[in-house]
């Protein structure tokens, strides 16, 4: 697995990546502008230039990027709905100037509505998507959630069913969270235990569409369905899952990033990186 984590791009998208090789990363994970708003200034060609020139000179690859927390491609709300279509496609836009190969997105939020007609509503906004902006190398990876809420995607079948729903289906992958993975129920601790649930997600929506990996442990009981990332080793989780996750060859390729905790001089990231290399045999 290529090791790293999500990383800031204050100053300029290249910093990102300046960033996490300066902590060791491998891979990095990364907004490509400020999550917290709709809108942000346009990229440019001298943008990408510097960012990938800073992949050249560290090495790092993947690049993982994440959508703004603000999108909802499940909403009933035909405002918010339409807005949320807007933003993905910028999204998109914005990963593919840059050259990256994975555009990350929460599914959304049925708010209320049922989780088919949420299933429906996200399918339904991605083949508009598609239609709008076809040919781009991006792919987005459905992130699997920890189930909070109206939250859609937490059980596998939700994923299923919106793949199924999508007509390119080659332009949708998955992420899974080891946090997400366990507040939904799905236990990692136990070799058996874990087989078993990758068994399920073969069985339902098939390994190879695991394209990435978050890295976090989880501060909540198994199933309790509520997000809250820890430190690896220092949650519920703990380094038995962790060592099962980094030693199955069927994600020696794959990124694999945390998005625990940290401060500014990312010190936590090193631990943290450290922890999980000490678990690969």
């Amino acid at each position: 697995m290529h090791l790293g984590a999500h990383m800031s791009i204050a100053g300029g998208v290249e910093n990102a990546v300046l960033r996490g090789h300066s902590v060791g990363c491998e891979a990095i994970a990364m907004f490509t502008k400020n999550n917290s708003q709709w809108k942000a200034k346009p990229l440019t060609k001298e943008d990408a230039d510097r960012f990938n020139a800073a992949l050249v000179e560290t090495g790092i690859r993947p690049v993982v990027a994440h959508t703004s927390y603000l999108i909802n491609l499940g909403s009933p709300q035909a405002a918010l709905w339409k807005k949320s279509i807007a933003a993905m496609e910028d999204e998109l836009k914005r990963a593919e100037l840059l050259g990256i190969p994975y555009l990350v997105l929460h599914p959304g939020s049925h708010m209320g509505k049922g989780v088919d007609w949420g299933v429906k509503r996200v399918a339904e906004a991605f083949n508009r998507i598609h239609e709008k902006l076809p040919g781009l190398r991006v792919m987005t990876l459905l992130e699997h959630t920890a189930g909070q809420g109206n939250h859609l995607g937490h059980l596998f079948e939700e994923l299923a069913q919106m793949r199924a729903l999508i007509a390119e289906q080659a332009r949708i992958g998955v992420c899974v969270d080891a946090c997400h993975l366990f507040a939904a129920g799905y236990d990692l601790r136990k070799p058996d235990t874990y087989a078993d649930v990758f068994k399920r997600f073969d069985d339902i929506v098939g390994i190879e569409q695991i394209k990435a990996w978050h890295l976090n442990d989880c501060k909540a009981e198994l199933g309790a369905r509520v997000d809250r990332h820890e430190h690896i080793g220092k949650g519920k989780l703990g380094k038995p899952a962790f060592k099962n996750i980094m030693n199955d060859p069927r994600w020696r390729d794959l990124p694999g990033v945390l998005e625990t905790p940290k401060g500014p001089e990312l010190k936590e990231d090193v631990v943290n990186l450290r922890v999980l290399r000490s678990l690969i045999q």
